[in-house]
């Protein structure tokens, strides 16, 4: 949490965040554009976002890209925002919503660290008892090999909430599926997307990675919103073994 804030308190750092904002997936050469700053100024900063968790980046081809993670920003409203103060800060200009909202970005990235195996945070994933914990009571069923079908449900629901196929499956390092939600007309409209789970161990604990993309244009956040919530609550059943118990990640459960 110090890192964050340490993170947000420059505003050179904060216009960083700004310029991601407009446009997320940029290269280090073309942020250093906006600035009146040296290349290696600007990758100082965006060094010490990445550290904070506030930006995840991805490489394609030689080129490495930038993009906003809202995870961090989640895990400050998830510690303090108490369930009272919940509807009054909705009603606010939240920094997570603000962070992600009217993004044109056909990819969405979210990374977070927690403490544990690989080998426990994959049965995490694929379990279905164990991905109810976490994912607002949904629970996931599939015998987890490539070309395989894969179904998210909830009890009361009489179809799957999401579907689609195991393109990848390399256990405990990585999980690319297709991604079809079925909850509402938006959503079916936004037809098919594909979500990759890569799992570093690092130390003592994993960084994952979330990479949701092949996203249209114009999709609507509540394909990809949910993420933040989602990677909160396994950090916080891993670790603690109690489900997260924010508004925001009880409102689907």
């Amino acid at each position: 949490m110090d890192l964050v804030f340490r993170a947000l308190a420059d505003p050179t750092r904060r216009a960083l965040l700004d310029a991601l904002f407009e446009e997320d997936g940029q290269t280090l050469g073309a942020l250093v554009s906006r600035f009146e700053m040296t290349r290696i100024g600007v990758a100082k900063h965006l060094a010490v976002l990445e550290e904070a968790g506030l930006v995840a980046t991805r490489r394609q081809g030689r080129e490495k890209h930038h993009f906003l993670n809202a995870v961090g920003i989640r895990q400050v409203h998830d510690r303090w925002v108490s369930k009272y103060t919940e509807p009054w800060a909705a009603g606010l200009v939240g920094l997570k919503d603000e962070l992600e909202a009217g993004s044109m970005s056909t990819t969405k990235v979210f990374e977070i660290y927690i403490r544990t195996t690989p080998d426990r945070l994959w049965h995490a994933i694929t379990d279905p008892e164990t991905r109810r914990r976490f994912h607002f009571g949904n629970t996931i069923e599939s015998d987890w090999t490539p070309g395989s079908r894969y179904a998210m449900t909830h009890d009361g629901v009489d179809r799957p909430l999401v579907d689609g196929e195991n393109l990848e499956v390399d256990p405990p390092r990585r999980l690319v599926q297709s991604f079809r939600a079925h909850w509402d007309d938006d959503a079916e409209s936004a037809g098919t997307s594909r979500v990759t789970w890569e799992i570093e161990e690092v130390g003592d604990s994993c960084r994952l990675t979330v990479v949701h993309d092949q996203l249209p244009d114009d999709v609507s956040e509540a394909i990809h919103g949910g993420w933040p919530m989602v990677l909160s609550g396994l950090k916080t059943w891993l670790e603690t073994g109690t489900e997260l118990t924010t508004p925001g990640s009880l409102m689907y459960g």
